[in-house]
């Protein structure tokens, strides 16, 4: 037996189980493998155990492992990376869902490269910093609403929700507040605008049940489904 056919079943088992602790159906949560550093042969494996949405980080990687995965129609990609304006060309028409977009500009460009290309609109998540930390992206609390204005507006966007990485923390209970502040947050903002913003991307290998107990519709997982990967290189 394969690690990820090992590893499949006990990932499921944990979201089912946490689903249960909070009343919801399992079928409301989407999970997301992270195959970014993996080859495109891990993501062929997992399709064949049945998993059919999948994460990548770098734009790059998305496009060459899309490419490689053509003959698996059925793959759904997510695009969980930080956006550069100048690599949009490569998730248009690849990304189901793009999952970090954290400014007007970048959105912008989303928006125009998908009109120019006759595309579908762009299913995207606004970022959310909720960590106080310095080195990651996102768009402050306070000025979500703001954000969410400006990306209603453009035609190429859908908007679907909110998305964020709270900081490191060993114990999985520790990431409770961020995401209990994210899902208080989407509620407000449903209020104050006209966006239904039915999706909530947080929680990871370590802290997915967390997640899912405070309102999560998708886990992105990928060291408990692939294993631990190698540090990444720029």
């Amino acid at each position: 037996m394969s690690e990820i056919a090992r590893r499949l079943p006990e990932v499921r088992a944990r979201i089912e189980a946490a689903c249960r602790r909070a009343s919801r159906d399992p079928a409301s949560v989407t999970l997301v493998a992270v195959s970014k550093t993996f080859p495109a042969e891990a993501v062929r494996e997992a399709h064949a155990l049945g998993l059919r949405e999948f994460g990548e980080n770098r734009a790059q990687s998305l496009r060459d492992k899309a490419k490689a995965l053509a003959d698996l129609d059925d793959l759904v990609w997510h695009f969980i990376g930080p956006i550069q304006t100048n690599k949009v060309r490569y998730l248009v028409g690849t990304a189901a869902l793009v999952h970090a977009v954290d400014r007007e500009e970048v959105a912008r460009a989303l928006s125009e490269r998908a009109e120019r290309e006759g595309a579908e609109k762009v299913r995207c998540l606004v970022a959310v910093h909720l960590g106080g930390e310095a080195t990651k992206s996102g768009v402050e609390p306070d000025d979500a609403e703001a954000l969410l204005g400006h990306l209603a507006d453009m035609p190429g966007l859908d908007v679907r929700g909110l998305f964020t990485i709270p900081p490191p923390a060993d114990d999985p209970e520790d990431t409770r507040p961020h995401f209990a502040a994210l899902r208080t947050l989407a509620e407000t903002l449903r209020e104050r605008t006209s966006l239904p913003l039915p999706e909530l991307s947080m929680g990871m290998s370590h802290d997915l049940e967390v997640a899912i107990e405070e309102g999560a519709t998708i886990v992105r997982v990928g060291t408990a489904l692939f294993g631990p990967r190698e540090v990444e290189t720029t």
